[in-house]
């Protein structure tokens, strides 16, 4: 898959924008605050109904705007595609495909991307949230299917948590409280395949993270990745917790539903007390090791990037062989600014061969001679040098 072209109306800084996109290295030039990652960050949109930058959807809405419209043509070998979202202000979002109406979680049928930014240090020093958010995004883009799954987990989560807020205000008895078992089962439903789901990607992970980690720091450390379950007693935002990181490895969807329910009841009492749920897929965490010792707290800054970077590089070649639309855009934005010669070197070496990927740079010599393919250069909000035509 490759986008052809792309067209902004209201986006952050722009008011309008067409831009074409060529196969293979495409270069967005620009000094800082002129628009470039807002180009792309339009672009990833569109594949995790997110932004990697901010959590709402109105920082993406041009200042005094009811709405922003992202819209792409998507080239899948003979087949174009047209999809378009207009982000509201009040009321839902809206998404088409070929003009045809679609709900915006669909999006990412139709849509692949990986991005790689500096905010990406936050998955191995930030928090777990990060971390199932990276999870659950490429698992969406990975199997559709999910991004149902996902939004009804959700929807679940809110009602219990509203639920058991209820109760402790109103300091009902929790064996009087049975409407909460029928949460429990759906909280239990959705929440095993979510468990199992992650399980699997993190499986299919690891040997793309561990060569892609050699590739790019050498050979000395090993990378690894796990998980902390909650629904086996873990404790997701203590680092120095001996939890048994298997990743759930035997779990099975009958076990793990037995594993949830179990600890939702010996949780019930500290639930209510708390007013909030504390077990399941929203509380889990991404393990990240360093021969065996958590990145989180062990890794110096250059361990650090090289993990991130690890981590989408595996995310696109798990996508270019199991997603149906094959190889993702990979989106570098301002990448290279961070990385020594040597990474530098690697990371060039480890695209080549992607069907399309998009660098953002400040300065033109940042990237390598080999990556500086067709060449779109922005200022203010504009694109004054388009790369290809419409």
């Amino acid at each position: 898959m490759r986008v052809a072209h792309l067209g902004l109306t209201d986006f952050r800084n722009y008011e309008t924008a067409e831009v074409g996109f060529d196969a293979g290295p495409n270069l967005i030039v620009g000094i800082n605050g002129q628009g470039k990652t807002n180009l792309v960050e339009a672009l990833a949109y569109l594949s995790t109904l997110g932004s990697h930058r901010v959590s709402s959807d109105q920082a993406l809405i041009r200042f005094g705007r009811d709405s922003a419209i992202v819209r792409a043509r998507l080239e899948h070998g003979d087949r174009n595609v047209l999809v378009e979202v207009q982000l509201n202000r009040v009321g839902a979002n809206r998404a088409q495909v070929n003009r045809g109406p679609i709900k915006p979680r669909e999006l990412p049928r139709y849509v692949a991307t990986v991005v790689f930014a500096p905010e990406d240090l936050a998955l191995v020093r930030g928090e777990p949230s990060g971390r199932r958010r990276f999870l659950d995004e490429l698992l969406v883009q990975k199997s559709p299917r999910f991004a149902g799954i996902l939004s009804d987990y959700d929807r679940v989560l809110r009602q219990r948590n509203t639920l058991l807020k209820s109760a402790r205000a109103a300091r009902t008895p929790a064996e009087k409280l049975t409407t909460l078992d029928v949460w429990d089962e759906r909280l239990v439903q959705l929440g095993v395949e979510i468990v199992i789901g992650r399980r699997d990607l993190i499986e299919r992970l690891r040997e793309p993270v561990r060569d892609a980690y050699e590739r790019i720091a050498g050979a000395e450390h090993r990378a690894d990745l796990s998980a902390r379950l909650s629904i086996l007693g873990s404790q997701p935002d203590d680092e120095a917790s001996t939890d048994v990181l298997d990743g759930g490895a035997g779990l099975t969807p009958m076990s793990a539903a037995e594993s949830f329910r179990a600890s939702l009841a010996a949780q019930r009492r500290a639930e209510l007390d708390r007013g909030i749920t504390l077990v399941g897929p929203h509380r889990d965490d991404l393990v990240l090791t360093l021969n065996g010792l958590p990145a989180r707290g062990y890794a110096s800054h250059g361990e650090s990037w090289s993990f991130a970077l690890s981590l989408k590089l595996a995310s696109a070649e798990v996508l270019r062989t199991d997603a149906p639309l094959g190889d993702p855009v990979l989106i570098l934005d301002d990448v290279f600014a961070e990385l020594d010669e040597r990474r530098r070197a690697s990371l060039s070496a480890a695209i080549t061969g992607f069907e399309q990927v998009l660098i953002t740079a400040a300065v033109e010599n940042d990237v390598p001679q080999e990556l500086r393919g067709t060449t779109i250069r922005i200022h203010a909000g504009r694109v004054v040098e388009p790369g290809a035509a419409e």
